[in-house]
């Protein structure tokens, strides 16, 4: 019986796998295309029939699992690898449930998406919604007769009347690539793929400097300490290299964060930034406290131990906050988000544990000391005149 169970469970699988490829789908008005490719991003399907003499190409545009109030659109660039410049056809489910379909010229990146004519024609346009699918129809007179083509796809949403910006992280950016229009084989961008190596790096050194080393770094030096002598100077000397380590890696960090935003035009998210940027600050004022420390019988040293633990604490909380706004930037796989969340988890329940454990063992050593002093006065000479 188990075993007809699992039978069962792959056969589903496994048609289910096959209904999302593009070749088992079947148009309404038995309409067929001699070419068709799943495109690598945003659960869209593109199919195509080309016509050599007259250089034309019908196609079909398919966009699944669009939810409400939601625009697509799919287009050809000249330049490969870039949205402006993306003559595109702009489709949408109206208010009324009719569909809205246009052509538009995406000429920058605050575009509207307002209507206007391409570069090359188009002709035969029409668009559907069915099954939470977005269907667009279209004749193209391909640019230069050429037989492969760079390509732009998208979703966004919809406010009102206004054809809101789509998203700016995940596959939103990934969503382009070329076409060869006879063979069917389809390269994704390779710029969107070193562009999401990137941001992966990127992501990965921050997380790992600022979120994990920093703190670390901090919980070495306050409660390694509180052990007492015995651990002196070893804590100082994890202390720094921790810290110092974590600093650098940070600084790779924040060298691919500046690569990306040359790289992303158009794409800011100033916040991001300007946190990034108070803390390489304040960060190399905390590395080059070791050069800059008064001796311990300084009578300023407790002015810059007031400074250097503050600003620590700062760090760690402005890092914290900058690596989740990190991740809603991103968009990662839950996958990182929960691994990161269990450290984060770990972090703080460890920092807990710790302060209840310096809290007992000052406690402790007080208890000792007032035992100690009585100790000694019970046992004083004069005590026992």
């Amino acid at each position: 019986m188990n075993m007809k169970l699992l039978i069962a469970v792959l056969i589903f699988f496994l048609f289910s796998a096959a209904a999302d490829s593009c070749s088992d789908f079947m148009f309404p008005d038995n309409k067929v295309f001699t070419s068709c490719t799943n495109l690598s991003a945003l659960n869209s399907f593109l199919y195509w029939s080309q016509n050599p003499s007259s250089t034309t190409l019908d196609m079909a545009y398919r966009h699944s699992h669009v939810p409400p109030s939601t625009w697509v659109a799919w287009g050809i660039n000249p330049k490969p690898n870039k949205m402006v410049g993306t003559q595109a056809i702009i489709a949408y489910q109206k208010p009324d449930g009719n569909m809205a379909v246009y052509t538009s010229s995406v000429d920058s990146y605050a575009t509207q998406l307002q209507k206007g004519n391409l570069s090359f024609p188009v002709s035969d346009l029409s668009a559907l919604f069915s099954n939470d699918e977005i269907i667009i129809f279209a004749t193209i007179q391909l640019p230069n007769n050429s037989s492969t083509i760079n390509h732009v796809w998208q979703d966004g949403p919809i406010t009102g009347n206004h054809l809101g910006i789509h998203d700016l992280s995940g596959r939103h950016l990934q969503s382009m690539g070329t076409l060869n229009l006879l063979s069917g084989r389809a390269f994704a961008s390779r710029r969107s793929d070193s562009k999401t190596k990137l941001k992966i790096s990127h992501g990965v050194l921050n997380t790992i400097s600022w979120g994990i080393m920093m703190p670390i770094g901090l919980l070495v030096a306050r409660y390694l300490k509180a052990v007492g002598p015995a651990a002196d100077p070893l804590w100082f000397y994890l202390h720094i290299v921790v810290q110092l380590s974590g600093y650098i890696i940070g600084l790779a960090g924040g060298a691919t964060g500046f690569l990306l935003l040359s790289k992303s035009s158009g794409i800011h998210h100033p916040c991001h930034l300007g946190i990034g940027i108070i803390l390489f600050s304040l960060g190399l004022l905390q590395v080059s406290a070791l050069l800059l420390r008064p001796s311990k019988d300084h009578k300023y040293r407790y002015l810059w131990n007031l400074f250097h633990h503050n600003t620590g604490y700062a760090v760690i909380l402005l890092s914290f906050f900058n690596i989740w706004l990190g991740f809603s930037i991103l968009k990662p796989a839950k996958e990182w988000m929960i691994a990161y969340g269990v450290v984060f988890g770990a972090l703080i329940l460890s920092a807990f544990l710790l302060e209840v454990w310096k809290k007992f063992a000052r406690d402790r050593r007080t208890v000792r000391a007032h035992e100690e002093v009585n100790k000694s006065a019970s046992t004083s000479p004069v005590n026992n005149v």
